[in-house]
């Protein structure tokens, strides 16, 4: 049975360049079955995931439904439910947490703050606390929006879970199905794709220590995809694997091509250049598409360093 996950790998797509974009992610558990549109097709009440949904948008802040891996029987009782809130802007990266009984409370979030990255906006609504524990890995297994995402992300999660790995969660939605299995890890917002659970270990330990692996990484959910593509090039060009060395300063230009200014925390910048181009040939963007497309793709044509006093406008 050919799907997109498997034509995306025998053409070596690129993974680099295509994470979600969301400078703040707030993450509700839901348990029970999951429609392809959670918010609205879940157990959750679909007034309340209407109105978070219309509260987000704009912010920065991207909402997704969680749930512990395994049977996902929800009987309906009211039960405890964490909730986390993300910011992974470098520089001020922070992962905080919080357990409730009515989701109804997250409308009163400020959700422009929290998309700036003031985590006291979800601190004094919801008691929120820094999260203590280890870094968080999100699969995607949401199966009504791709098979993929079941067939792949399910088992992954599972056996992530049953090796004693903490911070394991099913998510709704990732993007990029034909990636799958795809993981966000969190704090620091950096999405894999075609991941398997040794490589989701490595990453964990990694995250743990503030370190990133750059192999099978999308890219930094903080950043548009030119600059995940430009951040993740240039990683690779310095051996720099320090989760908050770089930072994306700007982003000049339009579609096909940017150039991108990059700073590292010890002053150094740099401009890169990156072109969007077209995967050939066509291809199944996701396994529901009933057309082929050709997905574009983020090309790194050139990085230069530029010197210190360069000023960043030219």
């Amino acid at each position: 049975m050919s799907t997109c996950s498997t034509v995306s790998w025998d053409l070596d797509e690129p993974v680099s360049g295509t994470a979600p974009v969301a400078r703040t992610w707030l993450l509700l558990e839901q348990s029970g079955p999951w429609g392809a549109k959670a918010l609205t097709s879940s157990h959750l009440d679909p007034a309340l995931g209407r109105a978070l949904d219309a509260a987000a948008k704009g912010t920065g802040v991207r909402i997704a439904l969680v749930r512990r891996p395994g049977r996902h029987a929800d009987r309906g009782t009211t039960t405890a439910r964490r909730v986390y809130a993300a910011h992974t802007v470098p520089g001020n990266v922070w992962l905080h947490g919080t357990t409730l009984k009515d989701p109804g409370r997250l409308l009163g979030l400020d959700f422009a703050a929290l998309g700036r990255g003031d985590h006291s906006a979800f601190d004094s609504v919801l008691d929120g606390r820094p999260h203590a524990g280890d870094p968080l890995a999100l699969v995607c297994t949401n199966g009504k929006r791709d098979r993929c995402c079941a067939l792949l992300g399910r088992p992954l999660a599972a056996e992530l879970a049953a090796s004693g790995a903490d911070g394991i969660w099913e998510v709704t939605h990732l993007g990029g199905h034909r990636f799958s299995p795809t993981v966000l890890v969190l704090p620091h917002g950096y999405v894999y794709g075609r991941v398997q659970a040794h490589t989701v270990k490595e990453i964990l330990h990694g995250a743990q220590e503030g370190r990133i692996v750059i192999e099978g990484c999308r890219g930094n959910s903080a950043w548009e995809r030119p600059g995940q593509a430009a951040e993740l090039a240039l990683r690779s060009a310095l051996g720099e694997d320090t989760a908050q060395a770089l930072t994306v300063v700007r982003t000049d230009g339009v579609a096909p091509r940017w150039e991108v200014t990059l700073a590292h925390r010890d002053g150094r910048h740099w401009r890169v250049t990156v072109v969007q181009g077209a995967s050939v040939p066509p291809r199944a963007e996701s396994c529901a598409a009933s057309v082929l497309g050709s997905p574009a793709r983020m090309e790194v044509t050139a990085v230069r360093a530029l010197p210190v006093t360069a000023p960043l406008a030219s």
